[in-house]
């Protein structure tokens, strides 16, 4: 689904071990793999240093931790005290990177208003896709688990829709992914559409259900040709929770979500994606309302 990835790690999240998964990552129909970590610039009154020991330090382990690199495969490892952001979208644009692999922990929406993220300022910047994991878990998955895992990063990809200005950039962006990805990488998409709860008329119900079916089918049929299993589904209740229940028993590799807001206004707002993004545990490729 995409070619050339860019790994951004801290170190506490866990995603160097992904170095060590060169070849399995390939199987993705990875051709580029860069591996980035920032070292934090400390400052008193008047300067800021770099300690060049740290970056010379990080440079030599992450190097250390990277596997067997298949032939046709590029990796490379970058270290630096540039600022985070300024640093990713300059190898993003130097080394025509088209998906972001970066860690986010799962935390309640006020946590994620008191403390930010990387991510989703990364989010909000970039114009690629962003490849969410959570450390919770890449951190205790064993070898051959990680392995596995690494295979089939994107194979069976849950797509939230519901017609809206995002539902329908989400599946624009993911339609074009799909176009340039070598075939089977992606085996199957589930579009699922959410009827909320709150509408207590029985045949207003069933007119927006036979509404999600009619949209549901187009999308099945515009996508056939892409992937070879496509499945679509109407379902009733809590969105999120809909949402995480039909990952958990549909053999879900990933969630696609996506935000369409182009304001820094826009992002005050409350969304689904926001919810899903702090409470599901599920890798999640996000797709920026930059691209």
């Amino acid at each position: 689904m995409f070619k050339h990835c860019l790994i951004c790690t801290d170190f506490s999240d866990g995603l160097q071990r992904l170095a060590g998964f060169v070849e399995e990552l390939s199987l993705c129909g990875i051709s580029k793999l860069i591996f980035l970590h920032t070292v934090s610039v400390w400052e008193d009154e008047h300067l800021a240093n770099v300690d060049e020991s740290k970056l010379k330090e990080a440079k030599i382990y992450l190097e250390s931790l990277v596997g067997q690199v298949p032939a046709g495969v590029e990796v490379k490892v970058e270290v630096s005290s540039v600022r985070y952001l300024d640093l990713v979208n300059q190898l993003v644009e130097r080394e025509a990177i088209d998906v972001i692999i970066n860690g986010m922990p799962v935390r309640s929406n006020l946590e994620s208003k008191l403390f930010g993220s990387h991510t989703l300022s990364l989010a909000k910047s970039t114009k690629v896709p962003v490849m969410i994991l959570r450390p919770q878990l890449i951190t205790t998955y064993t070898v051959e688990e990680m392995a596995l895992r690494c295979q089939h990063l994107w194979r069976n990809l849950l797509v939230p829709y519901d017609a809206s200005s995002a539902g329908n950039y989400l599946v624009e962006r993911l339609k074009t992914s799909l176009e340039k990805a070598p075939p089977g990488k992606v085996q199957s998409c589930y579009f699922l559409s959410i009827l909320e709860d709150g509408i207590r008329r029985p045949e207003l119900m069933e007119n927006r259900r036979q509404e999600a079916e009619e949209k549901l089918a187009m999308l099945k049929q515009e996508f056939s040709s892409l992937v070879p299993d496509i499945v679509t589904e109407v379902r009733h209740g809590n969105p999120v929770q809909e949402i995480l229940d039909t990952a958990f028993v549909n053999d879900i590799t990933a969630i696609a979500v996506a935000s369409h807001r182009t304001t820094l206004l826009d992002w005050t707002v409350p969304s689904l994606t926001d919810n899903i993004l702090n409470r599901s545990w599920f890798p999640l490729l996000f797709f920026s309302p930059k691209g």
